[in-house]
Order: C-alpha cells, then sequence, then structure tokens
C-alpha cells in the first residue's frame, strides 16, 4: 500500500492542473459532466415506424418491482448534449411526433463473466475475469479498454457468439432470463465490413431483408427505409457500394452506417457493435455516435467496444465498462467514472480527454515509452507527467473499485433486474431454403451484370495466360526424345 500510495502522490504532483469533479465546478466546454439522474430513454423502437426521440424521467420505488415512467417530446439536437461546441447535424434538426407505444426493449445482465481461450493442450488464463455489467433499453454502453484487454471477447460473449476455442463461464440474463438470445432479436455488427460492392446501398439492405425475414413478412420495403432513414444514409440510398472494379465506393463512415443498417431491418431489442468508430476520421466518428444515439433512444440497447474516444464522443456515453488485462476496473455512468480515477489518486487534468486519461492510466504500453523519457529526461528537460507505473495504477483502480459504492450499485441493480422475469424475446423466423436460393441467384445475375469490365479483364488474363503456355510446347515434336530435350 505504500507502494501505491507513493505513485499516487507523484501522478498527484506530476498533474498540478487536474481538478477533482468535486473540489473544482466543471467548465463549460466539458459538456460530458451531464446532469445527475438525467437518462433519456425510450417508449418504443419495434412499433414505431417513425424511431422518434422521447424523454423518459424513470424512478424505482423501494419495495416495488416496477418502473414507474413519465415520457415528454422533445426535439433532439447535439447542442443539448454538448453545450453548443457543435453545430447540430442535419439529422437531428428534424422534429416528429412520438407514438407512444408498451413495448419495452431488452435489459442485458452478465454475472460474474469468465472466458478462457484453447491452446494446444490446455485451457490458457482467464482472458475475462469475473465480469460484472448491465445494459439497459434506450442507453449507450460502452465496453473500453487497451488492445488486448479483451473487449471484443466480452462483447461475443455477452452476444452469445464466442468462437469454438473459447469457453465461457458465468451467467446472461435477458430481460431476467437466463437464455440465449432467439434469431432476430439481437444485430452483432463485426469491426470489418462485408459488404456487396456492386449493389446499391438500398438494394444491399433489400436483399438483406429477403434473406433474414421469413417470406411471410410482408413489410420488407417499409423495414429498408426506416433502416435507412435511422442511419441518415438518404443521400446514398441509391448510390453503389463500389469498392473495385472501378467503381468509386462509398466514405468509410457511410459503410460503417450500412453495417449496422444491415442489422437494423429486422429491428433488433439489442445491438452488439465491434468498435463502431474503426477506421473514421474525428468527424465521420461524431456523427455516427450521434446517429446511434438517436438509435438508441428509439428503445434499442446498444453495447459496443471502443479503444479510444474523443471528448465530444465520450459525452454521448451513458454507461462505461473498463477493462484492462480482464479486469474491470470500473463500471457505471461515464461522470462517476471521472470520480472514480479522482477517489483512487488520478484525477483527469482540465484540458486532457478523458478517454486519453483513462487509457493512459491503464495502457501497460506505456512503460516503454516511460523507459524511453528516462533516457531523455537529462537531455530534453522533464517528463514526469507521463511517469507514473501502469502496474500500479491498476491495481489501484481495481482496489478502489471493488470497495466503492459503484461496484455495489451495480450488484444491487443486477439483482434488481434478475429477480423477476420480464418479457420473452421470440423468434421472427427465418426464410425457407428455396426462398434462399432463388434470392441468392437473382442477386449473383444482378451483380454479374454490373461488374462486366471485371469478367472482361478475367477472360482476357485466361486468354493471354493460354497462349502463353501454349507458345512454350509450340515447337516441340511428337517424339519422345524431343520432349526430353
Amino acid at each position: 500500500m505504500e507502494e501505491i500510495q507513493s505513485y499516487a502522490d507523484n501522478y498527484r504532483s506530476s498533474s498540478s492542473s487536474a481538478s477533482s469533479p468535486i473540489n473544482k465546478a466543471p467548465s463549460g466546454a466539458f459538456f460530458y459532466l451531464r446532469k445527475p439522474g438525467t437518462l433519456r430513454k425510450p417508449i418504443s423502437f419495434e412499433d414505431s415506424p417513425e424511431w422518434d426521440d422521447v424523454e423518459i424521467d424513470p424512478h424505482i420505488e423501494e419495495g416495488d418491482d416496477s418502473i414507474h415512467i413519465a415520457t415528454t417530446t422533445h426535439s433532439p439536437s447535439l447542442p443539448r448534449v454538448n453545450s453548443g461546441s457543435l453545430p447540430s447535424p442535419s439529422v437531428l434538426e428534424a422534429s416528429s411526433s412520438v407514438v407512444a407505444r408498451k413495448i419495452i426493449g431488452a435489459s442485458i445482465v452478465w454475472k460474474d463473466l469468465c472466458v478462457t481461450i484453447k491452446e494446444k493442450r490446455k485451457y490458457s488464463d482467464k482472458v475475462i475475469k469475473g465480469s460484472n455489467g448491465y445494459a439497459l433499453p434506450g442507453t449507450l454502453t460502452v465496453i473500453m479498454g487497451p488492445a488486448r484487454s479483451g473487449k471484443s471477447t466480452l462483447l461475443r460473449a455477452i452476444a452469445g457468439r464466442l468462437r469454438a476455442p473459447a469457453r465461457l463461464y458465468g451467467e446472461v440474463f435477458v430481460n431476467g432470463v437466463k437464455s440465449p438470445m432467439p434469431y432476430g432479436s439481437y444485430g452483432y455488427v463485426d469491426r470489418t465490413d462485408v459488404l456487396i460492392e456492386s449493389l446499391t446501398v438500398r438494394e444491399f439492405l433489400y436483399y438483406c431483408t429477403l434473406l433474414q425475414l421469413p417470406s411471410t413478412f410482408s413489410p420488407k420495403k417499409a423495414l429498408v427505409e426506416d433502416a435507412i432513414l435511422a442511419m441518415s444514409l438518404g443521400d446514398y440510398a441509391d448510390k453503389l457500394i463500389g469498392g473495385h472494379c472501378f467503381m468509386k465506393q462509398l466514405p468509410y463512415g457511410e459503410r460503417r452506417r450500412v453495417s449496422i443498417a444491415r442489422e437494423l431491418v429486422t429491428r433488433p431489442h439489442a445491438l452488439f457493435i465491434d468498435e463502431p468508430l474503426y477506421h473514421l476520421d474525428s468527424v465521420s466518428a461524431l456523427l455516427l455516435m450521434v446517429t446511434l444515439k438517436k438509435l438508441a433512444c428509439t428503445g434499442c440497447t446498444l453495447i459496443f467496444t471502443m479503444y479510444q474516444s474523443s471528448t465530444e464522443v465520450f459525452g454521448l456515453f451513458d454507461r462505461i465498462c473498463l477493462l484492462s488485462n480482464g479486469n474491470t476496473l470500473f463500471f457505471g455512468e461515464t461522470l462517476s467514472c471521472l470520480q472514480h480515477f479522482s477517489n483512487a489518486g488520478f484525477p483527469c487534468p482540465i484540458m486532457q480527454s478523458p478517454s486519453d486519461h483513462f487509457l493512459r492510466a491503464i495502457n501497460t504500453d506505456f512503460d516503454r515509452i516511460i523507459a524511453m523519457c528516462k533516457n531523455l529526461q537529462d537531455d530534453h528537460g522533464d517528463f514526469s507527467s507521463v511517469n507514473m507505473d501502469t502496474a500500479v495504477a491498476i491495481r489501484t483502480l481495481e482496489a478502489t473499485y471493488k470497495s466503492s459504492a459503484d461496484s455495489s450499485a451495480v450488484v444491487s441493480m443486477i439483482l434488481r433486474l434478475t429477480e423477476k422475469e420480464g418479457p420473452h424475446l421470440k423468434c421472427k423466423g427465418r426464410p425457407s431454403d428455396l426462398m434462399r436460393i432463388a434470392v441468392l441467384t437473382w442477386r449473383s445475375l444482378l451483380t454479374m451484370s454490373r461488374e462486366r469490365k471485371y469478367f472482361w479483364i478475367r477472360l482476357l488474363l485466361y486468354m493471354l495466360l493460354t497462349l502463353s503456355i501454349g507458345t512454350v510446347f509450340s515447337s516441340i515434336g511428337h517424339s519422345l526424345s524431343s520432349v526430353m530435350a
């Protein structure tokens, strides 16, 4: 403990400009310090074709199992979140009427979750070590941490999509029921985009709808239009996705939106996204996260992983799960995470992004930078701002979290969410095999008709290859001696 206290004191001295959320009032630029208790929650996701925003003030009465909700409509805008530091995107400017529904999204709880991965002969150490958390409808829950900390593994474990070598221990509850999520009730977006370049956005989503929903489900085109509207793809709906064969491809931000919209055509209750901001610049990342925030306000439960975010993006999160080497260092509200780091002796400096500060404290790769800075300290000034042992910081944060009120609140909330079963999610069915064959055949013919240049180039290459191989044996005779010569 003396070693931990000494490192904490050194970090406090190096962060003299840092301020605690308790001791100093937040600056106006720090929009992520939202009002405590403010929570935006939806009424409907599945039955509302307009996917409008509502604001819900939930409160749970002591001794009662029900949650009482009061709803008020509003016109969403980004300055409501970031105190006017950035203009509102056009997708959030239009306001529309809210149709009140009594359909609640899925509440997801994971309890004592551990994951091990099998090596050649035995199972390795735990990749995820006793993680606890929950995600509520209408909220953005982010799993954040440095590289190789177990973010994607935890996301796949919660979604029930772990690969074969991995083994899962623990419990996952959906609406209080310990059971896997049925087909069509959730969507999973991988880190890499797998799209068909020769189709337009609307055509691609329509074929995805035909291949995912049963043929008896009639309003497929309406689902496609709702997904396009939800992801703000109206300007790109009739453009080719592109990417090869002299086709101009969509920007990375729009390609990422198409991948998410592909899962929205089934109107899932929960959506899991692995690195939604992968390969995106700061502006595209902010616009995509604002779109996901608007999507969450319709009732969908969003859980996603993220390595790092800007200050504006960080302000859109509702809850954060901070991982390091499989250990949960914090789970709770984003504002409470700042307070947690301050209580542990690592307050966030005023002019530093919260996510940068979190990763700086728990990323073990910075130890190599510390070793480099010690050699340069005498010649190029003081590098005390990075002189912090991350192993000590991780142990301090983990010990502080286990003994904090935030950890107790998580356990209490998990018990409340799992003590009573909620509505069971229903399987939405699959199309028949004959329907799939017909759709895939027609889609292949359509893509081949639009990739004529690609097929002509392949034909030309095959002809050149035939000529080059044929000329090698053109002057060889038919006798055995001429062939061997």
